[in-house]
């Protein structure tokens, strides 16, 4: 394996000029002089991440769906309600500490920069399901949803597989290393939020929980600009360092990531749920992962899959349908987000 050395924090001796800087092992002085730009879609990127800033403080509604959440719910949706809050509060929480292991590593000011944000807004992100948790479940269930992951061997797995594969970077950093790191953050951005995200969307569209919909909303929101992030990280190596890039590992990990969604997502979710059942979580899955690959210029995995089966979801998200109302605090920002890449989806 060819070993990757973590940045200096201050070389007297580096380079920052912009002809010869590249996204990965540059010899860079520390200095974060963001006047001189190699990477403009990091600086478009800092604009809408700085521009979609929010706390969960300032959603309100939380009290209404507690309420919904002991009268309006089923037994099976309460039980996925619970345990999709687990898996997004372990994702958040991995990458808010994971992130700056990676940053670490990489050689450009301005993408440094975006890196920093994303991990403030994973912070935000671990702090809005506490908020979630502390005004819609019982008190007594609490850790019980944090460390789901304890009694629950699916969760379990899907927890350890991503773990192991930051661990394994962090304890021996090589490039075949960084890389598996790299593309194991696309996936956890791109892929591994989507199936809860569904679920929370579906509530919503049965008129249930609809303040715990507007948070995932806003979360989804910066989940965009992530996934963006490390899609032009990966195309960087790429281009500037093929000898690192890996289309193999991209299509392995990938098959991997949505065979353990499908699995996780059918287990947590059951077939009881309205709108939603293995077949549709399935479909979801296997076209959402080949609109990821899209943004990296693969080849559909999954050519039968044509479509996105949860219509609603491009019903709630569209600011000229009926419920537009839903995400009317969201839609000016998200179109931002949007307008950066013609090919992001739900």
């Amino acid at each position: 394996m060819h070993a990757m050395h973590q940045n200096l924090l201050f070389n007297p001796q580096g380079k920052d000029e912009v002809e010869i800087r590249t996204i990965i092992k540059g010899s860079t002085t520390g200095l974060f002089n963001l006047n001189a730009v190699k990477y403009p879609w990091a600086k478009s990127l800092y604009q809408v991440m700085i521009g979609n800033f929010w706390v969960p403080e300032k959603i309100s509604g939380l009290k209404d769906d507690a309420r919904m959440f002991h009268s309006d719910l089923t037994a099976e949706e309460q039980r996925a309600y619970k345990g999709i809050l687990s898996f997004l509060i372990f994702l958040d929480s991995i990458q808010t500490v994971n992130l700056p292991h990676f940053s670490d590593f990489i050689t450009s000011p301005e993408v440094n920069l975006i890196l920093s944000i994303q991990t403030f807004q994973e912070a935000i992100h671990s702090q809005s399901y506490a908020t979630i948790l502390e005004s819609v479940v019982d008190s007594h269930e609490r850790d019980e949803i944090y460390y789901f992951w304890r009694s629950d061997k699916i969760l379990l797995e899907r927890n350890k597989y991503i773990g192991q594969i930051y661990q394994g970077f962090i304890d021996q950093p090589s490039d075949e290393n960084f890389f598996r790191g790299i593309v194991a953050n696309f996936l956890l951005e791109s892929i591994y939020f989507y199936n809860g995200f569904a679920f929370f969307d579906t509530l919503v569209d049965h008129m249930k929980m609809p303040a715990t919909g507007r948070m995932i909303a806003y979360i989804r929101r910066d989940e965009l600009t992530h996934i963006t992030i490390f899609a032009n990280i990966i195309k960087e190596i790429k281009r500037e360092f093929p000898e690192i890039y890996n289309e193999k590992v991209i299509l392995d990990m990938m098959e991997i990531a949505v065979k353990q969604e499908i699995e996780w997502s059918t287990h947590i979710l059951g077939n009881r749920i309205p709108g939603i059942n293995g077949q549709t979580t399935a479909e979801y899955t296997k076209w959402l992962a080949d609109q990821r690959l899209g943004m990296l210029g693969i080849a559909p995995l999954y050519k039968e899959v044509i479509t996105n089966p949860y219509k609603h979801l491009e019903r709630l998200q569209d600011p000229n349908s009926d419920k537009s109302n839903f995400f009317e605090s969201t839609v000016v920002n998200y179109t931002q987000s949007t307008s950066m890449n013609g090919s992001w989806e739900f």
